[in-house]
């Protein structure tokens, strides 16, 4: 049973530990050579280091200690054991590719010419890193801390707070760095919320038919001989004509839309017909965990 629960707990921690290696690499070589920004704690911490030369790994953790103590206080040991998991393997992997960048194993991507290319780059590593760590339950500190401590207080939401921060914290910057380097920096904030989203829903995209008919058992019963799907007959209402009648949901990938549009067609040509997008979805037929 032990062994089972570690085996679990692993699972999670390990893929919040590869997401900050990726998150903590994008900061290093593309955000910092190339004086773009970030939101959060760690755009205080790229500050700091603008500033006075104050290395992010130092920085982190120095901010983090605090904020984690608090957190641990105010939401409790169940909530926080995770993001502290993030927090050190944060530290640790700034810290390492700090000394890696130090002595010359890795060469920053800094560009004169092409911010865009290093924006768009710097999205892609920092959605990508956050979108893991968010997934597996974790987070980095800093901000997240913050505005679930708001949350649970004042009833704020945490989007709001994570926001206001950020613009904080990003209009602060105007201070060291200039105007263009901030507008490059909301490109790569907008990629890497994309890729978040993207990673955090899932990269297996579906798409859901709600049909509304009254032949919907004929065409229920022809999906699963025609195409080996899963249906779903709901009982419904209509609203105008008080009858009853059902609903076919049927979930199927998006190369098989137009087979089941030509389906519904050939039983009920005046099928009322809603096709939605779906995200990862799991489960017989399509990606099993």
């Amino acid at each position: 049973m032990k062994s089972t629960k570690l085996i679990s707990q692993l699972k999670m921690i390990i893929p919040i530990i590869a997401g900050t290696a990726v998150y903590a690499f994008g900061l290093l070589y593309f955000i910092i050579p190339n004086q773009l920004m970030e939101g959060g704690i760690t755009g205080v911490t790229i500050l700091l280091n603008y500033a006075f030369q104050i290395p992010p790994s130092l920085s982190t953790l120095l901010l983090n200690i605090p904020l984690f103590i608090l957190g641990w206080i105010v939401l409790g040991k169940k909530q926080m054991i995770y993001s502290g998991v993030g927090i050190l393997s944060l530290t640790f992997f700034l810290w390492f590719f700090e000394i890696l960048i130090r002595r010359g194993f890795i060469s920053p991507f800094e560009t004169q010419y092409d911010y865009i290319l290093a924006a768009l780059y710097a999205g892609v590593t920092l959605g990508a890193g956050l979108g893991i760590v968010f997934r597996f339950g974790g987070t980095t500190g800093g901000s997240d801390i913050v505005a679930r401590i708001c949350n649970r207080k004042f009833g704020w939401s945490m989007g709001q707070v994570i926001l206001a921060l950020d613009i904080m914290i990003i209009g602060a910057s105007l201070f060291f760095i200039p105007k263009e380097k901030i507008l490059y920096t909301f490109v790569t904030v907008f990629i890497a919320s994309k890729v978040i989203d993207f990673i955090q829903e899932g990269a297996y995209a579906a798409k859901a038919f709600t049909i509304i008919s009254d032949q919907a058992p004929e065409i229920a019963d022809l999906i699963t001989k025609e195409m080996d799907r899963g249906v779903t007959l709901i009982p419904a209402i209509g609203a105008y004509s008080k009858q009853a009648k059902y609903m076919v949901y049927c979930v199927i990938s998006r190369q098989e839309i137009r087979r089941l549009s030509l389906i519904v067609k050939s039983i009920d040509p005046k099928a009322f017909v809603i096709i939605s997008d779906v995200r990862d979805v799991h489960g017989e037929g399509f990606r099993e965990e």
